[in-house]
């Protein structure tokens, strides 16, 4: 074992893969499949279906990805780079401002809670000193 293997969190990446695939894709797939359903049983306004359905799309591909990623983990942990670089955009560039504003709506609460439960578990379980590391074959 090297010593970049002995510093990641194996376990850590595979139960983000699986906490992907299972929130995310899931979550998606009712968001292609049954939007009224979703719409209805968490209170959101009415969604233009295109957006909805561009953003249950794109749930869909994460947890795809994510069934990737626990064959390889190492090789999809972009996945996980992605999913942690848009949450933090959305929590800072939509969530903060509406904060601020005080028009941060009722039903955007659950969406940040899960949001930070993926952002903690990406920042645990991205290997950052590999991703930014200085690649051993093309040095």
């Amino acid at each position: 074992m090297n010593s970049i293997d002995s510093n990641i969190r194996w376990g850590w990446l595979k139960l983000m893969y699986i906490y992907t695939i299972i929130g995310a894709g899931l979550f998606g797939v009712g968001m292609v499949i049954a939007p009224s359903f979703l719409i209805s049983m968490f209170g959101w306004p009415l969604q233009d279906p295109i957006v909805l359905g561009v953003v249950g799309s794109v749930n869909i591909a994460f947890g795809l990805l994510s069934i990737l990623g626990l064959r390889s983990p190492l090789k999809f942990v972009p996945v996980l780079l992605l999913q942690l670089s848009y949450k933090t955009v959305w929590f800072v560039g939509v969530a903060l401002p509406l904060v601020m504003e005080g028009q941060f709506p009722a039903h955007g609460y659950m969406f940040a809670a899960i949001f930070l439960t993926y952002l903690i578990g990406d920042l645990i379980a991205i290997p950052f000193s590999y991703v930014f590391g200085k690649d051993m074959v093309n040095n």
